[in-house]
Protein backbone atom coordinates (compact mmCIF):
# COMPACT_ATOMS: atom_id res chain seq x y z
CA UNK A 1 0.00 0.00 0.00
CA UNK A 2 1.45 3.35 -1.07
CA UNK A 3 1.75 5.93 1.67
CA UNK A 4 -0.16 9.11 0.79
CA UNK A 5 2.87 11.26 1.70
CA UNK A 6 5.29 9.35 -0.55
CA UNK A 7 6.45 11.21 -3.66
CA UNK A 8 6.42 8.41 -6.22
CA UNK A 9 7.98 10.65 -8.87
CA UNK A 10 11.04 11.09 -6.67
CA UNK A 11 10.90 7.45 -5.57
CA UNK A 12 9.36 5.52 -8.51
CA UNK A 13 10.28 2.03 -7.33
CA UNK A 14 8.45 -1.23 -6.79
CA UNK A 15 8.21 -2.13 -3.09
CA UNK A 16 9.31 -5.59 -1.91
CA UNK A 17 9.19 -7.10 1.56
CA UNK A 18 11.36 -9.58 3.41
CA UNK A 19 9.91 -11.29 6.50
CA UNK A 20 12.27 -11.34 9.47
CA UNK A 21 11.68 -11.68 13.22
CA UNK A 22 7.95 -11.43 12.59
CA UNK A 23 8.35 -8.08 10.82
CA UNK A 24 8.36 -6.88 7.22
CA UNK A 25 11.60 -5.34 5.99
CA UNK A 26 11.01 -3.14 2.95
CA UNK A 27 13.50 -3.13 0.09
CA UNK A 28 13.78 -2.12 -3.53
CA UNK A 29 15.41 -4.27 -6.21
CA UNK A 30 15.79 -2.43 -9.52
CA UNK A 31 17.68 -3.22 -12.72
CA UNK A 32 19.92 -6.09 -13.80
CA UNK A 33 23.65 -6.70 -13.80
CA UNK A 34 26.24 -6.77 -11.04
CA UNK A 35 24.77 -6.14 -7.61
CA UNK A 36 25.05 -2.83 -5.78
CA UNK A 37 23.70 -3.04 -2.23
CA UNK A 38 22.89 0.28 -0.51
CA UNK A 39 22.79 0.50 3.31
CA UNK A 40 21.41 3.67 4.87
CA UNK A 41 21.97 5.24 8.27
CA UNK A 42 19.80 7.34 10.59
CA UNK A 43 17.25 8.89 10.38
CA UNK A 44 17.06 8.08 6.69
CA UNK A 45 15.96 5.19 4.48
CA UNK A 46 16.43 3.93 0.94
CA UNK A 47 14.93 7.22 -0.30
CA UNK A 48 18.27 8.98 0.15
CA UNK A 49 19.87 6.70 -2.47
CA UNK A 50 17.04 7.18 -4.99
CA UNK A 51 18.98 9.46 -7.35
CA UNK A 52 21.94 7.08 -7.49
CA UNK A 53 19.64 4.11 -8.12
CA UNK A 54 17.72 5.88 -10.91
CA UNK A 55 21.02 6.68 -12.63
CA UNK A 56 22.56 3.22 -12.18
CA UNK A 57 19.66 0.79 -12.68
CA UNK A 58 20.13 0.61 -16.45
CA UNK A 59 23.49 -1.11 -15.96
CA UNK A 60 23.38 -2.64 -12.47
CA UNK A 61 21.09 -4.47 -10.11
CA UNK A 62 20.45 -1.91 -7.35
CA UNK A 63 19.15 -3.21 -4.03
CA UNK A 64 18.42 -0.91 -1.08
CA UNK A 65 16.89 -1.98 2.21
CA UNK A 66 15.06 0.00 4.89
CA UNK A 67 16.18 -1.15 8.34
CA UNK A 68 13.32 -2.29 10.57
CA UNK A 69 12.03 0.90 12.21
CA UNK A 70 12.78 3.07 9.16
CA UNK A 71 11.31 4.07 5.82
CA UNK A 72 8.61 1.72 4.58
CA UNK A 73 9.62 -1.17 6.86
CA UNK A 74 7.60 -2.16 9.93
CA UNK A 75 8.20 -0.05 13.04
CA UNK A 76 7.17 -2.10 16.08
CA UNK A 77 7.20 -0.18 19.35
CA UNK A 78 9.07 -3.03 21.06
CA UNK A 79 11.93 -4.60 19.08
CA UNK A 80 15.66 -5.28 19.19
CA UNK A 81 16.78 -2.13 17.37
CA UNK A 82 20.44 -2.63 18.24
CA UNK A 83 23.00 -1.86 15.56
CA UNK A 84 24.27 -5.43 15.87
CA UNK A 85 20.81 -6.81 15.17
CA UNK A 86 20.42 -4.59 12.10
CA UNK A 87 23.69 -6.10 10.84
CA UNK A 88 22.42 -9.63 11.57
CA UNK A 89 19.25 -8.78 9.61
CA UNK A 90 21.31 -7.56 6.66
CA UNK A 91 23.29 -10.81 6.80
CA UNK A 92 20.13 -12.94 6.75
CA UNK A 93 18.68 -10.87 3.91
CA UNK A 94 21.83 -11.12 1.79
CA UNK A 95 22.27 -14.86 2.35
CA UNK A 96 18.59 -15.54 1.65
CA UNK A 97 18.79 -13.59 -1.62
CA UNK A 98 22.04 -15.41 -2.50
CA UNK A 99 23.76 -12.14 -3.39
CA UNK A 100 27.36 -12.46 -4.64
CA UNK A 101 30.02 -10.18 -6.11
CA UNK A 102 28.48 -7.26 -4.23
CA UNK A 103 29.52 -3.64 -4.37
CA UNK A 104 28.49 -2.39 -0.94
CA UNK A 105 27.53 1.28 -0.55
CA UNK A 106 27.28 2.40 3.09
CA UNK A 107 26.49 5.70 4.80
CA UNK A 108 26.42 6.81 8.44
CA UNK A 109 25.29 3.86 10.64
CA UNK A 110 25.19 1.82 7.44
CA UNK A 111 28.99 1.76 7.83
CA UNK A 112 29.26 -0.44 10.92
CA UNK A 113 26.12 -2.36 9.90
CA UNK A 114 27.29 -3.12 6.36
CA UNK A 115 31.03 -3.42 6.94
CA UNK A 116 30.48 -5.89 9.78
CA UNK A 117 28.62 -8.07 7.27
CA UNK A 118 31.41 -7.54 4.71
CA UNK A 119 34.08 -8.64 7.20
CA UNK A 120 32.10 -11.79 7.97
CA UNK A 121 31.67 -12.62 4.26
CA UNK A 122 34.58 -10.97 2.43
CA UNK A 123 34.30 -13.42 -0.49
CA UNK A 124 30.91 -11.93 -1.33
CA UNK A 125 32.27 -8.38 -1.57
CA UNK A 126 33.77 -6.98 -4.78
CA UNK A 127 34.07 -3.28 -3.94
CA UNK A 128 33.20 -0.83 -1.16
CA UNK A 129 31.81 2.69 -1.27
CA UNK A 130 31.83 4.58 2.04
CA UNK A 131 30.07 7.92 2.54
CA UNK A 132 30.50 9.93 5.79
CA UNK A 133 30.67 7.07 8.28
CA UNK A 134 32.95 5.51 10.91
CA UNK A 135 34.25 2.11 12.08
CA UNK A 136 36.00 2.59 15.44
CA UNK A 137 35.54 3.94 18.95
CA UNK A 138 35.23 7.71 19.33
CA UNK A 139 35.37 7.59 23.13
CA UNK A 140 38.49 9.73 23.38
CA UNK A 141 37.42 12.22 20.70
CA UNK A 142 36.70 15.66 22.27
CA UNK A 143 33.74 16.23 19.91
CA UNK A 144 32.25 12.89 20.91
CA UNK A 145 32.76 13.59 24.61
CA UNK A 146 30.68 16.77 24.19
CA UNK A 147 28.05 14.90 22.18
CA UNK A 148 27.83 12.11 24.77
CA UNK A 149 26.59 14.60 27.38
CA UNK A 150 23.61 15.34 25.12
CA UNK A 151 23.08 11.64 24.41
CA UNK A 152 22.94 10.94 28.17
CA UNK A 153 20.27 13.59 28.76
CA UNK A 154 16.97 12.24 30.14
CA UNK A 155 15.29 14.64 27.71
CA UNK A 156 16.58 12.77 24.66
CA UNK A 157 13.88 10.03 24.54
CA UNK A 158 11.21 12.75 24.85
CA UNK A 159 12.71 14.77 22.01
CA UNK A 160 13.00 11.74 19.75
CA UNK A 161 9.59 10.23 20.48
CA UNK A 162 7.40 13.32 20.83
CA UNK A 163 9.11 15.90 18.59
CA UNK A 164 10.52 13.54 15.93
CA UNK A 165 13.78 15.31 16.68
CA UNK A 166 16.19 13.32 14.54
CA UNK A 167 14.63 13.82 11.07
CA UNK A 168 12.96 17.16 11.81
CA UNK A 169 15.92 18.98 13.33
CA UNK A 170 19.18 17.01 13.26
CA UNK A 171 18.95 15.89 9.61
CA UNK A 172 18.50 19.36 8.00
CA UNK A 173 21.19 20.83 10.28
CA UNK A 174 23.68 18.27 8.96
CA UNK A 175 23.63 19.66 5.42
CA UNK A 176 26.34 21.92 4.01
CA UNK A 177 25.75 24.73 1.50
CA UNK A 178 22.93 22.96 -0.36
CA UNK A 179 19.92 22.94 1.95
CA UNK A 180 17.14 20.36 1.91
CA UNK A 181 13.79 21.59 0.60
CA UNK A 182 10.70 21.34 2.78
CA UNK A 183 9.15 18.91 0.34
CA UNK A 184 12.12 16.55 0.49
CA UNK A 185 12.40 16.91 4.26
CA UNK A 186 8.84 15.59 4.48
CA UNK A 187 10.02 12.35 2.85
CA UNK A 188 12.31 11.87 5.86
CA UNK A 189 9.94 12.97 8.64
CA UNK A 190 6.73 11.26 7.51
CA UNK A 191 7.95 7.65 7.86
CA UNK A 192 8.01 8.26 11.64
CA UNK A 193 4.25 8.84 11.93
CA UNK A 194 3.90 8.83 15.71
CA UNK A 195 5.81 8.33 18.96
CA UNK A 196 5.46 4.53 18.87
CA UNK A 197 7.29 4.43 15.50
CA UNK A 198 10.36 6.42 16.55
CA UNK A 199 12.23 3.91 18.69
CA UNK A 200 14.48 2.81 15.82
CA UNK A 201 15.97 6.29 15.51
CA UNK A 202 16.27 6.61 19.29
CA UNK A 203 18.10 3.27 19.44
CA UNK A 204 20.76 4.54 17.04
CA UNK A 205 21.35 7.53 19.32
CA UNK A 206 21.75 5.12 22.24
CA UNK A 207 24.09 2.98 20.15
CA UNK A 208 26.52 5.89 20.00
CA UNK A 209 26.73 5.69 23.79
CA UNK A 210 26.68 1.93 24.24
CA UNK A 211 28.49 0.41 21.25
CA UNK A 212 31.83 2.22 21.10
CA UNK A 213 33.73 -0.93 22.11
CA UNK A 214 31.98 -2.89 19.36
CA UNK A 215 32.89 -0.23 16.78
CA UNK A 216 36.52 -0.52 17.88
CA UNK A 217 36.38 -4.32 17.52
CA UNK A 218 35.20 -3.85 13.93
CA UNK A 219 38.13 -1.55 13.16
CA UNK A 220 40.54 -4.13 14.55
CA UNK A 221 39.00 -6.82 12.28
CA UNK A 222 39.07 -4.76 9.08
CA UNK A 223 41.96 -6.68 7.46
CA UNK A 224 39.62 -9.08 5.66
CA UNK A 225 38.30 -6.17 3.56
CA UNK A 226 40.95 -3.46 3.89
CA UNK A 227 42.51 -4.23 0.48
CA UNK A 228 39.20 -4.28 -1.43
CA UNK A 229 38.84 -1.51 -4.02
CA UNK A 230 37.26 1.26 -1.95
CA UNK A 231 35.80 4.65 -2.84
CA UNK A 232 35.26 7.32 -0.21
CA UNK A 233 32.74 10.03 -1.10
CA UNK A 234 32.93 12.59 1.66
CA UNK A 235 30.99 15.73 2.46
CA UNK A 236 33.68 17.95 3.97
CA UNK A 237 31.20 20.26 5.73
CA UNK A 238 29.69 17.46 7.81
CA UNK A 239 29.29 19.04 11.28
CA UNK A 240 29.69 15.72 13.13
CA UNK A 241 31.59 13.18 11.01
CA UNK A 242 34.48 15.44 10.12
CA UNK A 243 37.49 15.10 7.84
CA UNK A 244 39.55 13.35 10.55
CA UNK A 245 37.19 10.38 10.17
CA UNK A 246 37.97 10.26 6.47
CA UNK A 247 41.71 10.40 7.18
CA UNK A 248 41.44 7.46 9.57
CA UNK A 249 39.48 5.44 7.02
CA UNK A 250 42.10 6.20 4.34
CA UNK A 251 44.86 5.02 6.69
CA UNK A 252 43.14 1.66 7.18
CA UNK A 253 41.91 0.91 3.65
CA UNK A 254 44.98 0.64 1.45
CA UNK A 255 43.35 0.31 -1.99
CA UNK A 256 41.21 3.42 -1.85
CA UNK A 257 40.47 6.66 -3.65
CA UNK A 258 38.60 9.67 -2.34
CA UNK A 259 36.17 12.22 -3.71
CA UNK A 260 36.01 15.24 -1.39
CA UNK A 261 32.90 17.40 -1.76
CA UNK A 262 34.05 20.66 -0.19
CA UNK A 263 30.64 22.38 0.20
CA UNK A 264 28.68 19.24 1.13
CA UNK A 265 27.51 18.12 4.55
CA UNK A 266 26.61 14.70 5.91
CA UNK A 267 24.44 13.38 3.02
CA UNK A 268 26.45 13.51 -0.25
CA UNK A 269 23.97 11.20 -2.02
CA UNK A 270 21.15 13.67 -1.30
CA UNK A 271 22.93 17.01 -1.17
CA UNK A 272 25.23 16.61 -4.18
CA UNK A 273 23.53 13.78 -6.03
CA UNK A 274 25.06 14.47 -9.45
CA UNK A 275 28.64 14.55 -8.20
CA UNK A 276 28.00 11.37 -6.22
CA UNK A 277 26.52 9.59 -9.25
CA UNK A 278 29.47 10.52 -11.49
CA UNK A 279 31.93 9.27 -8.86
CA UNK A 280 30.03 5.99 -8.54
CA UNK A 281 29.81 5.44 -12.31
CA UNK A 282 33.54 5.97 -12.80
CA UNK A 283 34.44 3.73 -9.86
CA UNK A 284 32.14 0.88 -10.90
CA UNK A 285 33.58 0.81 -14.42
CA UNK A 286 37.20 0.64 -13.26
CA UNK A 287 38.90 -2.73 -13.46
CA UNK A 288 40.12 -4.11 -10.15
Amino acid sequence: MTKNWLDTKEYPFQSNYFEINGQKLHYIDEGKGETILFIHGTPSWSFDFRNSIKALQDQYRCIAIDHIGFGLSDKPEVYDYSTQNHSATLEKFTLDKKLENITLVVHDFGGPIGLNFAMRYPDKIKKLVILNSWLWSSQTDPDFIKLSKILKSPLLPFLYRYLNFSPKFILPKSFGDHKLSRHLLKQYTKPFANKTQRNGALAFAKSLLNDQNWFEELWNKRKTISAKPTLFIWGMKDPVIKSKYLEKFESGFTNSKTIRLETCGHFPQEEQAEETIIALQIFFKEKE
